[in-house]
């Protein structure tokens, strides 16, 4: 696919068309949607020189290792740290424990050469929070694991099972200086750190902004998906005849779709898969221009940040839970028929109910619109005067 792509001279935008058309995720899906945003998001200009045409033509893929075993939303209690040796000029990742071990990331599993993983930044003995690292896992060449790497599969799951999710144990692996995201913090080559002017505080969270945005972009064709195999079912299957047909019947039967109740299942679902396409398609446009904002330094970035945060959170909670139950009411809506490998249900529900909980729980993504809405609501009163 990727040579297809490639021999096309396909966009971004078409090559994730193609990939839909076939219906399955890419193993390079996290390549593309985090690893090579994040490095041209945090990276500074001068560090891209090492990465920009290596990611883009495959020399090296990458994933986005951040949820550990032990801890997924809490971010601030990850545990995998990268401490700064100064007689080396590297820095020093590891896995204290084994909750530290890096879990579920995508492209991890069997296909990532390199990592971006998140850890707490350790320098002169003080801890810094989590930061973005580079960090090499495996030899380009020969696919191995390299030295005080432990990296494998985490098993089989309920479905998108074409992304190879994996998990990573680092032993005291050495990076140099350089593979740390240096766009808006520093580490200098005595250890000092320093922060630098950044638009919002959770910039470097923009390319999970992404990955939400993508995600309530594709969740109108999902449900789509599920509102077709349904109709087209409702359409061809019969079931009953009119009322004035008798008790023992007689004449042709009525397809599934022509009773109301089949038509009040399933139209309101149409609706809103068109609903999720154009809201995903504006909460795109808004994610590219809060991005642009962002690579040029504009005042102006901090407060649309924070509406992307809470919109991208908003829509892919609310989003997501539609979709997922719209799946399973149209599976439902085609009775035993439903049930089959066939039907195509088991499949695109399996593959689907990952996007409730990948990139924050839906539950805790509400409390986040919360949040924003009720700081929006105290800044209007303030300025209002009361």
């Amino acid at each position: 696919m990727e040579e297809i792509a490639e021999e096309m001279g396909l966009s971004s935008e078409e090559h994730a068309v193609l990939y839909e058309a076939i219906g399955e995720s890419s193993a390079l899906l996290l390549h593309r949607l985090m690893f090579i945003p994040i490095v041209k998001a945090l990276f500074t200009d001068e560090q891209r020189e090492e990465w920009d045409s290596r990611m883009e033509n495959l020399d090296i893929l990458g994933c986005y290792a951040q949820t550990e075993l032990g801890h997924g939303s809490n971010i601030r209690a990850l545990e995998t740290t990268a401490t700064f040796d100064p007689e080396t000029d590297e820095f020093i990742l590891h896995s204290p424990t084994i909750t530290a071990r890096k879990w579920w990331p995508g492209g991890l599993g069997k296909v990532g050469t390199h990592a971006m993983v998140i850890a707490r930044l350790v320098t002169g003995g003080k801890d810094y929070g989590i930061h973005n690292f580079i960090v090499p896992i495996r030899d380009p060449e020969t696919h191995m694991p390299l030295p005080g790497v432990e990296v494998g599969d985490i098993g089989p799951k309920m479905g998108f099972l074409a992304v190879d999710n994996g998990y990573l144990a680092l032993d005291k692996v050495r990076v140099p200086r350089r593979y740390m995201a240096m766009r808006y913090q520093t580490v200098d080559r005595n250890g000092r750190y320093q922060r630098r002017p950044s638009p919002h505080e959770k910039v470097s969270s923009i390319a999970m902004m992404q990955v939400r945005a993508s995600i309530v972009r594709t969740s109108g064709r999902d449900l789509a998906k599920g509102v077709t195999i349904a109709t087209r079912y409702s359409a061809v299957r019969r079931q009953g005849y009119d009322e004035d047909a008798g008790p023992l019947g007689g004449g042709q039967e009525k397809a599934v779709l022509d009773h109301a109740l089949q038509r009040h299942r399933l139209f309101p679902l149409l609706a809103a898969a068109y609903a999720h396409h154009f809201a995903g398609e504006d909460l795109w446009g808004q994610f590219e221009a809060v991005r642009e904002m962002v690579a040029r330094g504009d005042p102006a970035a901090g407060p649309a940040f924070a509406e992307l945060h809470a919109n991208s959170s908003g829509l892919k909670a609310l989003c997501t839970e539609v979709t997922g139950h719209g799946i399973e009411e149209c599976r439902k809506s085609c009775g035993g028929h439903g049930y089959l490998l066939a039907s195509g249900f088991p499949e695109l529900w399996g593959t689907y109910m990952q996007t409730n909980t990948v990139e924050g729980d839906n539950h805790l993504l509400a409390q986040q619109v919360l949040k924003y809405l009720l700081k929006a609501l105290r800044a209007a009163r303030g300025g209002a005067g009361r």
